[in-house]
């Protein structure tokens, strides 16, 4: 797992962040494990006007990383911008709880092991916004993380061209999901703030987000280009947690068919929920962790050999500003902490 500091502007990030790889030999269209297709183009630059008014420092970030590496903005537009709004397979499990003094937040990031040397730990102090710690298989975008402010968010994808309602795109110009963490951890101080913001931002894709913050407020959103459903927390003690799959009744009809690959999501659901059902108060931070490893059933436990793990998980303790992060599967590599969570306060 690579990791990164960013400092100053937007554009001063992406130039630091283009020019290291291009300074390293990494081009990253030619690393692409998707086709650049006439219809990747045409949908970002559809998205790029509604960028433009509500994330324009992404803009000015893109366009440092394009003159780092030193290709045209438009290649990396047509990369980034239709991010989980094509097919693609990452297959996530994410949960929180309250505890007593805050909110414990926890994530197994499934993907493909083989370019895992490329997926990031990414610590951004940037001028204008909050800064964050946060985790990506991909560039800019983010697909967990925490802010200096003690919100957390994480994704899970739920593929939205497969199973589709005839005569319902699911996929439309606006931020998909590993936009709207940036943008949540960038903007956002609480759950209820994350909330608002999601109101109002047009979304692209089709996912999961838990919402955690210093409050011990949680939340799940689950929501798609044309229906987003809020779910506070649920059972004794109270919690939310998502894989691939959608629960709550309004995404129902936006289900994908039982027999996807989706990486036996529905097991891991029914581990998460089972296992936060009966969450222990001696040792939350133990105890979630242990979870993320698979010690309370089926998690984490995938044959490498097929192509298929856990590239990494962590655990974020909003209450004390701790975060611990295991860089690969955590049922084989320790939790570390990472103690520089303490500068973003």
């Amino acid at each position: 797992m690579q990791h990164w500091i960013f400092q100053g502007t937007h554009y001063q990030a992406g130039l630091q962040y283009g020019t290291r790889l291009r300074e390293d030999g990494v081009v990253i269209e030619s690393g692409l494990t998707f086709s650049m297709t006439p219809q990747r183009r045409e949908f970002a630059s559809r998205c790029l006007p509604l960028y433009a008014r509500y994330f324009p420092q992404i803009l000015e970030e893109l366009q440092g990383v394009a003159d780092g590496q030193g290709i045209p903005v438009q290649t990396l537009q047509a990369i980034l911008f239709p991010l989980y709004c094509f097919p693609l397979s990452p297959h996530c499990t994410c949960f929180a709880f309250p505890t007593g003094d805050g909110a414990v937040f926890g994530r197994n990031s499934d993907f493909l092991p083989r370019f895992e040397a490329a997926y990031a730990n990414c610590l951004y102090q940037l001028e204008g916004v909050l800064p964050f710690n946060g985790n990506t298989t991909a560039f800019l975008q983010m697909e967990d993380g925490v802010n200096g402010k003690g919100l957390a968010v994480g994704l899970t994808f739920v593929p939205s061209l497969l199973g589709r309602p005839e005569g319902q795109a699911l996929v439309r110009p606006g931020l998909h999901a590993g936009m709207l963490v940036r943008y949540l951890l960038e903007r956002c101080r609480t759950v209820e703030e994350a909330l608002e913001a999601l109101a109002e931002l047009p979304i692209a894709s089709s996912q999961t987000l838990i919402l955690a913050d210093i409050s011990g407020q949680v939340a799940l959103v689950e929501c798609n280009a044309q229906v987003r459903e809020i779910l506070r927390s649920q059972g004794d003690p109270p919690f939310a947690a998502a894989v691939n799959r959608f629960h709550g009744s309004k995404l129902q009809p936006y289900q994908n068919p039982p027999d996807l690959d989706d990486w036996r999501a529905e097991e891991r659901y029914r581990t998460v929920t089972a296992a936060l059902g009966t969450l222990p108060k001696a040792d939350p931070i133990a105890f979630a962790q242990a979870l993320l490893s698979g010690k309370y059933g089926f998690l984490c436990q995938y044959d490498r050999s097929q192509g298929a793990d856990t590239v990494w998980s962590v655990v974020y303790d909003l209450g004390r500003g701790r975060v611990w992060r295991a860089e690969g599967n955590p049922s084989r590599l320790p939790f570390q902490e990472d103690l520089r969570m303490s500068i973003l306060r």
